[in-house]
């Protein structure tokens, strides 16, 4: 099995909070988290709400909640019984006992809706993302040789890089079973998922936006392009078929990053699929030669890197860091920006094992007063670039966050 990072974070949570809200998107390893701190905590009690059975208990939930207020309880797919959360507030505020309820859910625009005035202040949010390289890279085995190791290792994140971090598709045998799985998830994801929480776009449409989506992975959010490759619709709408994706966790927006410099600055969001495999998928993309020679490729590695950087965030500076990326009409640019509150790091992410930074890298270092700057890239070891800026494998990026790895 393997370990996932976010597991202390979760306990420490649960206890503090009376309640744990665990968002993800379906599939990411929510139930399997749940079920492995359940077994550590006797008399826990798992509802899944897809299963009839289950939902049934809930029938009387104030009841059912009083019977259970000495155990934890878990709930899964908690969207698909949004009027939970009415039930939940008076419940929580009756015995503000810390980690009684864990909520488990794959729609994080439907749950904050919901819960955003009813369960203030009395849940915690944290959200878990696919596996993360820093997470499957310890599972690998090792041998006496540090080169064979280290070639081992590159190989390794080439295929986790190419297959994704959903736990099927990343542990699937072969890169065919592979991308089977991943194309029967999004077409899951279409045409099952979004109409139940009351989507009522036809999945067709859907479907094809999120093929086309898949080409501005990386690069700035183009509504205007994108209505008229769809047929001449607006571009409003296709920032409302944005979002939907956004709610159901499979694409995420990074907004620019906005300081009083007196310049130019880009003012449109990046769109990143949350994880490669998925991208690959839409891209088809069968296998990691064919993605060495995609003219995508680039753009993927900079998302593996942004997720990471974004999934790693919560752990960081108590959950208040923020990731942004950078942009002047002049040409000074870092791809993402992290804000801790304390200080500043950037990142360049370059798919190279001898990465070279332009001058635009160092003008943007300058113009936000970095404390430290990073390129990320596909390589075993780092090296310095300067006084404040340095070459750095993806696995190092827990370390320079503050994380241990």
């Amino acid at each position: 099995m393997i370990n996932r990072l976010f597991t202390a974070e979760l306990e420490e949570r649960l206890s503090f909070y009376p309640g744990v809200v665990l968002l993800g998107a379906r599939q990411v390893g929510k139930s399997t988290l749940a079920q492995s701190l359940s077994a550590t905590r006797q008399g826990t009690v798992f509802l899944d709400l897809e299963l009839p059975a289950d939902r049934a208990k809930l029938a009387n939930p104030s009841a059912f909640f009083a019977a259970h207020r000495d155990r934890l309880v878990v709930i899964d797919e908690v969207q698909t019984m949004p009027e939970l959360f009415v039930q939940l507030r008076p419940e929580i505020d009756a015995d503000r006992r810390p980690g009684r309820f864990l909520l488990l859910g794959s729609a994080s625009g439907v749950l904050l809706k919901q819960s955003a005035e009813s369960l203030a202040g009395r849940v915690s949010y944290l959200e878990l993302p696919p596996l993360l390289w820093h997470e499957v890279q310890p599972a690998l085995p090792a041998t006496q040789d540090p080169t064979q190791d280290a070639t081992q290792n590159l190989l390794a994140l080439q295929d986790h890089w190419q297959r994704g971090g959903m736990p099927l598709s990343c542990l699937a045998k072969t890169d065919a079973q592979s991308l089977r799985w991943r194309n029967d998830y999004l077409q899951a994801i279409v045409r099952r998922d979004l109409p139940s929480l009351g989507i009522h776009i036809p999945s067709e449409t859907l479907w094809r936006f999120l093929r086309m989506l898949a080409h501005q992975h990386g690069q700035l959010f183009n509504a205007s392009a994108l209505a008229v490759a769809m047929g001449g619709i607006s571009h409003i709408t296709v920032s409302r078929y944005l979002d939907i994706f956004c709610d159901a966790l499979i694409v995420r927006k990074v907004e620019p990053y906005f300081v009083n410099l007196g310049k130019r600055l880009v003012k449109s969001p990046k769109v990143y699929f949350r994880d490669t495999g998925l991208l690959h998928a839409l891209l088809g993309i069968g296998n990691a030669h064919d993605l060495q020679g995609h003219p995508m490729s680039g753009y993927s590695w900079e998302g593996l890197v942004m997720n990471h950087l974004a999934a790693l965030l919560p752990l960081v500076a108590g959950g208040n860091a923020s990731l942004h990326f950078f942009r002047t009409a002049a040409g000074a640019e870092l791809d993402a920006v992290v804000d801790t509150g304390q200080e500043r790091l950037g990142f360049e992410i370059k798919l190279s094992d001898a990465p070279r930074v332009t001058k635009g890298f160092w003008s943007a270092c300058t113009d936000l007063q970095v404390s430290r700057a990073y390129v990320v890239a596909p390589v075993t070891t780092g090296w310095p670039l300067g006084d404040k800026a340095q070459v750095i494998p993806l696995l190092d990026v827990t370390q320079v966050l503050g994380l241990a790895r």
